[in-house]
């Protein structure tokens, strides 16, 4: 059985476009009569079009997507965008072609033009909020989703986990949307009243062209550590691939951490205005980010920034590093135009789930007011665990710098022990897989590596790559090697205690496991929760107690 693949969110009522007027706009050759023809849609997947549709053929890594073009006839197609290479490829599905140099790097500015959601054409679309970097862009993007909710706003969000449009939500294929289903998401969410957005944008949609018609009103950027090298050839490719987001072609104003070097890099190479931010009081920026209070349930932190303008609030997640991710989705709102003492003021009410039994009630017995951000991040150190056995948490991070930071997390909140159970993704960045492995021994007292995505590598080889590392590392190190996961977690749960932790890093959110390139249904929530319940201990219901 394979998992369903999450649907391409559109709009519910498109306004017909004239193709004429599309080839006109952008210029193109047509071969073929496009007269009278009228499009509602544009899309890259033969298998998704529906009646009306431009298809857009593109190269792909084996095949060209003009061979597709007889099944898009089939579905209700009225033309194909395309090269001078696919024109050929389309001629049997009796289709008009329109000609382009480069389908893919047309694609944002096309997908505006027909779903009207161009910054010179459209004069409603929702404010737009953009956060890159390494780590951090899933937990910035909920957390300023949370904070515009409690600003009374409808909201709308697309990251690696979900996208969202008001209360609906369907889980997410790519970090960043195809450019084609970007603009379709944007005129379903501007369809639905949504007044702001939060978008996470990835290296690679900036360099495919997945955000381009796109301008953001506020973008912010978290850090850079080693990952996609699969992808980039070096830091400094990667680094690369980022910067577009901070010029006027794609956003108008940005907030910059520099927790990291690289955010120096980006306030000098950016062509827009940016403030800076950081946790670190020895660096200088605009805002400064100080923890008050660590505890098992919040972070509590001071943000304080220019002309004396201050806020404390608490965010429902553990380590500094998720306080830093809350105060830059602040800065990003204060940029975008909004007051902070108006948002002080919606983070304020009467929070019991916050407070120490001894604080509950002020000297008249009332409540008392909590300022806290309300957010629920899926997969992101997601507590699975209840209030006896061991406490697991599920998170979705799979680079170094993600497991040092959250086992840093987790270790402080921990008396007992801390295992590390991961596995590494096969057909993606294997530069980084030693990286992992010897920051997970570093990082607990017991390891287990089981198997991720293997996609089309061997399970045993990357297992084995991970395990060498650790060992060589630290060989004293308490370290097993278990296959398939489902095992691993039963075997972590049955080597700990009362007052132990595990830390599962890896799957967090998601509901399937590539293997051979098929979807496998898996949910690592579930296994944690079935090997807790078959091992005597009791784990929580689900996200409604992850959070409060």
């Amino acid at each position: 059985m394979s998992a369903r693949i999450p649907p391409v969110l559109r709009p519910e009522h498109p306004t017909p476009r004239a193709v004429a007027e599309l080839a006109n706009a952008f210029g193109l050759r047509v071969v073929g009569s496009v007269d009278s023809l009228e499009t509602t849609g544009v899309t890259l997947s033969a298998t998704e079009v529906q009646p009306g549709d431009l298809f857009v053929g593109v190269h792909g890594a084996n095949r060209h997507g003009a061979q597709f073009a007889t099944e898009a006839a089939e579905r209700g197609a009225v033309a194909v965008l395309t090269d001078q290479d696919g024109v050929a490829l389309v001629e049997p599905s009796g289709l008009p072609v329109l000609v382009v140099d480069d389908p893919r790097a047309a694609l944002g500015d096309v997908a505006a033009w027909v779903y009207r959601t161009h910054p010179d054409e459209a004069t409603d679309l929702p404010q737009l909020f953009a956060v890159t970097g390494t780590n951090g862009k899933t937990s910035t993007s909920y957390i300023l989703e949370g904070i515009l909710k409690q600003l009374g706003l409808v909201t709308g969000l697309s990251s690696t986990a979900e996208r969202h449009i008001g209360s609906l939500s369907v889980t997410s294929r790519l970090t960043t949307p195809e450019a084609s289903e970007m603009h379709a998401l944007l005129a379903r969410m501007r369809e639905s009243e949504v007044r702001a957005v939060a978008v996470e944008v990835s290296a690679q949609a900036l360099s495919r062209h997945r955000v381009d018609g796109i301008v953001f009103d506020v973008a912010a950027f978290t850090n850079l550590s080693h990952d996609h090298l699969d992808d980039y050839a070096d830091m400094e490719e990667y680094y690369q691939a980022k910067l577009p987001l901070f010029q006027p072609e794609h956003a108008r104003r940005g907030v910059v951490s520099l927790d990291t070097d690289w955010g120096h890099r980006v306030v000098q190479d950016s062509r827009i205005p940016v403030t800076t931010i950081t946790v670190h009081p020895d660096v200088e920026a605009e805002w400064h980010v100080d923890i008050v209070e660590a505890h098992a349930a919040y972070t509590e932190f001071r943000l304080t920034g220019p002309e004396g303008r201050e806020l404390t609030t608490r965010v429902p997640l553990i380590g500094w590093h998720m306080a830093a991710n809350a105060a830059l989705a602040i800065v990003m709102l204060v940029e975008g135009g909004f007051e902070l003492g108006a948002i002080a003021h919606a983070l304020e009410s009467n929070h019991r789930r916050y407070a120490d039994e001894d604080d509950t009630t002020d000297r008249d017995g009332e409540p008392n007011r909590v300022s806290a951000i309300e957010c629920y991040l899926p997969g992101r150190t997601e507590r699975v665990s209840g209030e006896h056995g061991p406490s697991v948490y599920v998170d979705f991070g799979h680079s170094a710098d993600a497991f040092e930071n959250t086992l840093a997390a987790v270790r402080q909140f921990t008396a007992g022990r801390v295992l590390m159970l991961f596995g590494a993704d096969g057909d993606r960045d294997t530069t980084k897989r030693g990286d992992m492995a010897r920051v997970a021994a570093a990082g607990s007292d017991i390891l287990v590596v089981t198997d991720h995505h293997p996609r089309f590598e061997d399970a045993a080889s990357i297992r084995k790559t991970l395990v060498d590392a650790a060992r060589a590392a630290y060989p004293d190190h308490e370290i097993h090697e278990v296959s398939p996961p489902e095992a691993a977690i039963r075997t972590a749960v049955s080597l700990l205690g009362e007052g132990d932790s595990i830390l599962w890093a890896g799957p967090g959110h998601q509901d399937y496991r590539d293997i051979q390139g098929v979807r496998t249904p898996y949910s690592a929530r579930d296994e944690a929760r079935a090997a807790l319940r078959e091992a005597g201990w009791e784990p929580n219901s689900g996200p409604a107690e992850d959070v409060r």
